[in-house]
C-alpha cells in the first residue's frame, strides 16, 4: 500500500513538474551570449502570451510582424495577396538599414545571374546571398509558424558586430504563415481543447483534430504540392514573389509523426530527381553541418538522409532544385498540440519550436557561410542550362487543344507563373497527324534560362533509379491537360517557327456564329467550361437537351455527341435576353455558340428523341468520409470553376431522409452505414438518383451490392529475400505511386461526350483494379494494353493494370452508379480529366440501362 501511495505521488509531482514547464520564457529559445535591442518588441508583448504557451492565431501572427515592421530598420512588410478566407499572406525583407536603401537594384542584381548572357557583368563578391524562409505549409504542423516569431525578432533585435556583419551580407525573406487559412483551423483545435493542467494523453481530443484538420487550406488542398502547378492564390502570390527574387536557399518548415526525432535534408540519395544536378545535394549536405551543429548544441536527436526524397518539384523542398536554388526539408516530430507522450518522452510544444528557430538559424548562418560558394552555384546553374538544352534531342514542344483552346490557355497560364518563355508559332507546323497554328498552339523553345523546368513538366519518364517516391513518380503536363503536343527534334524545329511571344495571356473567347436566333442554339460540348454554361442556363429555369447522336448543321458543320440544344421557343427568357444569354456564354465560357435558322439538319433532327433533356444537377458531396483531399477537388472544381451549387453532406446524413432533395450525391470514400441506412441510400439510387464514387468509394459501393463490379487482385512475387528493416519499403513498392496512364474511351458513350480522341491520359494511383465488363456498352473507359506513359509500376501491377476499367455505370433501379476509378480531379491541374466527373453529374442519369451493366 505504501509504496503505491509513494509511486502514486512520485508520479502526481512528475506530471505537475512537466506541466508548470509547457509555457517557456523567451529565454527558453534565444541564445544567452547575444544581446536584444530593447525597442524592438517582443513576441509576448504584442501577442499577449509568451511563445508556445498557445497556439499563435493567423491574426496575432499577423499583428506581430507588422508590428515588427514598424519598429525596426532592418525590417520591411508586404502584403503578397489574399487566400481563399482573405486572410493577408506576408513576406518580410529582413536585411541590413544600408540593402534597404538599395534593395531594388539588389533585387535585380540578383535576379541577373539567373541570365547566362548577363551574369558575369556582376562580382558576387560584393552581392548578399538571399534566404527564402517558409513556415508552416501545413497548417497543423504549427511549430514553424510560431517560431516564425522568434526567428523575426532576432533577425530584428539580435544586436553585435557579427549580426550586423551577417544582415550586410544577406536578404532573408520570411514567410510566417505558407497556409494561413489551415494554420488558424488549427490554432483555434489546439487552442480550444487546451486544459490548465496540460494533459499529454494521445488519446486526449485535442490531438485528434476534427475532419479535415488542419493541414490543408480552405478547399482542402495541401499547398506543399502545389509550388509547380501553382492553382490556389496562395501558391500563385508564393511563387510570384519567388520569381521575383529568385532566392539561393530556401526553408520549408513541416512536422511528422510523434515519435519521430528532427529530420533535415539531403533526403534518400537515390531518390533525388535526375535534373538536379549533383552538386546541390553536395550544398545541401554542406548545410546540414550547421543543422547538425545546432541541434547538437540542444541535445536534440535527428536524422538524414533517409525517408524523404526530392523528387517531385511541386514540393517546396524540390521546387528550387529545378530553379537553381537549395531546398531545404525540416520535419519536426509534431506534439500535435500543447505536449504529448511519446517515444522520446513528453514531446512539448515549445520544444518543437526550439527546434525549427534553431534550424532557421543555422540556415541563416550556413547561407551566409556559404555565399559566394551559393551564389556562384545559381550563375553556373543557369549557364550550364543552355548547355543541356543544346546536347538535348528535344528542341521544343509544341501543343494544342484543337477543339477546345481554354485547356491550352489553362497549361500557357501555368507556364506564364513559372516565367517559361513561350510562343505562337510564326507558321503552321505540321507533326504527325496534327498541324499546329498560330491561331491555336503555343510553342516552347527549350534554350532558355527555364529549359529544366520545362523539361520537368514536359518529359515521359519511365526509368528511375529506386522504385520508392515519398509523391508522384509521373505528372507530364500536357497529358494532364489531354492536350495534343509533340516533341520537337532539330530536324522539326528552327527558331523562325517563334512567331509571337507570349507576355500576357487573354482568354480565348468564343462567339456566337449567326447572330440572334429566334429558332435555336447549339454548343458543343468540348469546351472546358461547357457544364458550366449549361448550369448557367438551368439556373435560369431554361430548357436544355444534349445530343446523343452527331449531325450535321449548315455549312457542313459536323455537331459531335453531347452537342447541347437550346430551344428559343417557350423559354422563360425572351429571345432577346436568351440571345445575351448565348453571348456571355461566349465570351465567358470560351465556347462558339452556333445559331440555328431551322431544325432540319442532316443526321438527326433538331427534334429527335436523340436529345435528351437534362435535368438541373442538385448535387451533394459527401464529407467527414473518405478522403478530404478528393473531395475537395470536387468541392474547388464544382464552385470555383463551375459555378456550381454543392452542398457539403455530413456523412452521418447520407442515411436519412435529407438526401431526398439531391438529384446527384458523389463519394469519396467508403461510409459506415447500418443495414437500414444503406437501404436508404439503395432506394434513393433506385428512384432515380445518380451516386457517383472515385477511388475507394467505387470498391465500397462494390462491396455494399450497389454494383457488381469486381475487383482484380495482383499476384506479386513472392520473396524471402527481404531483409527485416527493408520490409516496410518492400510493401511500399507493391503500391502505385501515381502516374500517367494512357486510357481508351468509347466515344459514343454519354460518359465519354465531349472528347474527340480515343486516349485519354489518366492519373492513377494506388492499387484499385476493376475487371472489365462482358458487356461491350458497360466499359465507357479501359486501361490499354500498353498503358505506362510516365512514372513508375511494378511489372507485376503494369500487367494486371492491362485493360481494366476506368469508368463504369451501373443500373439500381431508375437509378445510376457511376464508378470512377481514378481520380479525375487530382490536385486541380489534371484539367484533361476533370470532364468526366462533369459528365457523371450531367448525364449519369441518362446512360441507357442496357449499357449500365
Amino acid at each position: 500500500m505504501g509504496k503505491f501511495f509513494v509511486r502514486g505521488l512520485f508520479l502526481t509531482l512528475f506530471y505537475l513538474t512537466i506541466c508548470t514547464a509547457f509555457s517557456q520564457t523567451l529565454d527558453y529559445y534565444l541564445p544567452q551570449n547575444v544581446s536584444f535591442n530593447p525597442n524592438i518588441p517582443t513576441p509576448a508583448s504584442v501577442i499577449g502570451h509568451e511563445v508556445g504557451e498557445w497556439h499563435v492565431t493567423h491574426d496575432k501572427l499577423v499583428y506581430y510582424m507588422k508590428e515588427l515592421a514598424r519598429s525596426s530598420d532592418r525590417v520591411t512588410i508586404e502584403e503578397i495577396g489574399k487566400t481563399h478566407e482573405g486572410r493577408p499572406q506576408l513576406l518580410l525583407t529582413i536585411t541590413h538599414p544600408s540593402n534597404h536603401a538599395g534593395i531594388d537594384k539588389i533585387r535585380s542584381d540578383h535576379v541577373w545571374l539567373t541570365y547566362p548572357n548577363e551574369a558575369d557583368k556582376f562580382d558576387i563578391k560584393k552581392m548578399p546571398v538571399v534566404t527564402y524562409m517558409g513556415f508552416s505549409i501545413h497548417g497543423n504542423e504549427p511549430s514553424g509558424s510560431n517560431a516564425s516569431m522568434l526567428v523575426a525578432y532576432y533577425l530584428a533585435a539580435a544586436q553585435g558586430s557579427e549580426i550586423e556583419q551577417m544582415l550586410r551580407n544577406s536578404v532573408v525573406l520570411l514567410d510566417p504563415s505558407f497556409n494561413p487559412d489551415g494554420l488558424n483551423r488549427f490554432a483555434t483545435w489546439a487552442n480550444m481543447h487546451k486544459s490548465k493542467k496540460i494533459n499529454p494523453d494521445p488519446a486526449d481530443r485535442e490531438y485528434s483534430e476534427a475532419w479535415p484538420g488542419g493541414r490543408t487550406n480552405h478547399y482542402w488542398f495541401d499547398l506543399n504540392r502545389d509550388w509547380l502547378p501553382v492553382q490556389q492564390p496562395e501558391s500563385k502570390n508564393r511563387i510570384a514573389k519567388y520569381h521575383l527574387w529568385k532566392p539561393n536557399v530556401l526553408t520549408d518548415h513541416h512536422e511528422m509523426g510523434t515519435n519521430s526525432t528532427f529530420f533535415f535534408q539531403p533526403g534518400v540519395p537515390e531518390r533525388t530527381h535526375p535534373l538536379t544536378p549533383e552538386l546541390n545535394q553536395e550544398l545541401t549536405a554542406k548545410i546540414s553541418e550547421f543543422h547538425a551543429a545546432a541541434l547538437d548544441s540542444l541535445g536534440s536527436l535527428y536524422f538524414t538522409e533517409e525517408g524523404y526524397d526530392d523528387f517531385y518539384y511541386g514540393k517546396g523542398s524540390t521546387f528550387p532544385d529545378i530553379n537553381g536554388g537549395i531546398g531545404i526539408l525540416f520535419e519536426q516530430a509534431s506534439s500535435r498540440g500543447h505536449a504529448q507522450e511519446s517515444a522520446n518522452g513528453i514531446l512539448r510544444f515549445p520544444f518543437t519550436i526550439k527546434n525549427q528557430f534553431n534550424t532557421a538559424l543555422s540556415t541563416w548562418k550556413a547561407s551566409v557561410a556559404m555565399r559566394e560558394e551559393l551564389l556562384a552555384y545559381q550563375r553556373d546553374f543557369y549557364k550550364q542550362v543552355l548547355k543541356d538544352a543544346d546536347n538535348d534531342n528535344t528542341k521544343a514542344y509544341v501543343f494544342k487543344a484543337e477543339k477546345d483552346p481554354v485547356r491550352a490557355y489553362h497549361l500557357a497560364e501555368i507556364l506564364n507563373a513559372q516565367e517559361v518563355d513561350f510562343y505562337r508559332p510564326s507558321r503552321n507546323i505540321k507533326m504527325g497527324e496534327e498541324t499546329y497554328t498560330s491561331e491555336n498552339s503555343y510553342i516552347i523553345p527549350l534554350k532558355q534560362r527555364n529549359y529544366k523546368l520545362v523539361k520537368a513538366m514536359f518529359e515521359q519518364r519511365t526509368t528511375f533509379k529506386d522504385s520508392l517516391f515519398y509523391d508522384i513518380s509521373g505528372w507530364t503536363y500536357p497529358m494532364a491537360f489531354n492536350l495534343e503536343y509533340h516533341e520537337m527534334s532539330s530536324r522539326d524545329y528552327s527558331r523562325n517557327q517563334l512567331g509571337e511571344k507570349i507576355d500576357k495571356l487573354s482568354f480565348p473567347e468564343g462567339k456566337v456564329l449567326g447572330g440572334q436566333s429566334a429558332y435555336a442554339y447549339l454548343f458543343e460540348w468540348h469546351g472546358y467550361y461547357a457544364p458550366r454554361a449549361a448550369n448557367r442556363l438551368l439556373e435560369k429555369g431554361v430548357r436544355i437537351k444534349v445530343a446523343t447522336s452527331q449531325f450535321t448543321g449548315p455549312g457542313e458543320k459536323l455537331f459531335d455527341r453531347g452537342t447541347i440544344l437550346v430551344p428559343v421557343e417557350g423559354q422563360r427568357l425572351s429571345e432577346s435576353d436568351l440571345f445575351y444569354e448565348m453571348q456571355r456564354i461566349a465570351r465567358e465560357d470560351g465556347l462558339d455558340v452556333h445559331a440555328m435558322k431551322s431544325g432540319l439538319t442532316d443526321g438527326v433532327a433538331l427534334g429527335s428523341n436523340s436529345f435528351v433533356a437534362l435535368e438541373k444537377p442538385e448535387v451533394a458531396l459527401v464529407v467527414e468520409a473518405g478522403s478530404s483531399y478528393d473531395a475537395g477537388e470536387v468541392w474547388h472544381l464544382l464552385d470555383t470553376r463551375m459555378n456550381m451549387l454543392v452542398t457539403k453532406l455530413p456523412a452521418d446524413r447520407v442515411g436519412s431522409s435529407a438526401i431526398d432533395r439531391y438529384n446527384t450525391i458523389i463519394l469519396t470514400g467508403g461510409l459506415n452505414l447500418s443495414e437500414g441506412e444503406l437501404q436508404n441510400l439503395r432506394s434513393w439510387v433506385s428512384k432515380g438518383g445518380t451516386l457517383v464514387g472515385m477511388g475507394s468509394a467505387v470498391t465500397w459501393m462494390a462491396r455494399n451490392k450497389l454494383t457488381n463490379l469486381k475487383t482484380v487482385e495482383v499476384e506479386y512475387p513472392k520473396t524471402d529475400k527481404v531483409p527485416y528493416d527493408k520490409i516496410d519499403n518492400y510493401s511500399r513498392s507493391l503500391y502505385i505511386p501515381g502516374g500517367v496512364y494512357m486510357s481508351e474511351l468509347e466515344l459514343s458513350h454519354p460518359m465519354t461526350f465531349g472528347y474527340y480522341r480515343k486516349m485519354l491520359p489518366t492519373f492513377k494511383r494506388g492499387t484499385i483494379l476493376i475487371e472489365p465488363s462482358e458487356s461491350l456498352y458497360a466499359n465507357a473507359g479501359r486501361y490499354t494494353e500498353e498503358p505506362l506513359v510516365s512514372g513508375w509500376i511494378s511489372q507485376a501491377n503494369l500487367e494486371a493494370l492491362k485493360g481494366t476499367s476506368t469508368i463504369r455505370v451501373s443500373a439500381l433501379g431508375r437509378g445510376r452508379v457511376v464508378s470512377l476509378v481514378d481520380n479525375p480531379n487530382f490536385r486541380a491541374f489534371w484539367y484533361g480529366t476533370n470532364k468526366l466527373m462533369m459528365n457523371a453529374i450531367f448525364f449519369g442519369r441518362i446512360v441507357d440501362g442496357y449499357a449500365a451493366r
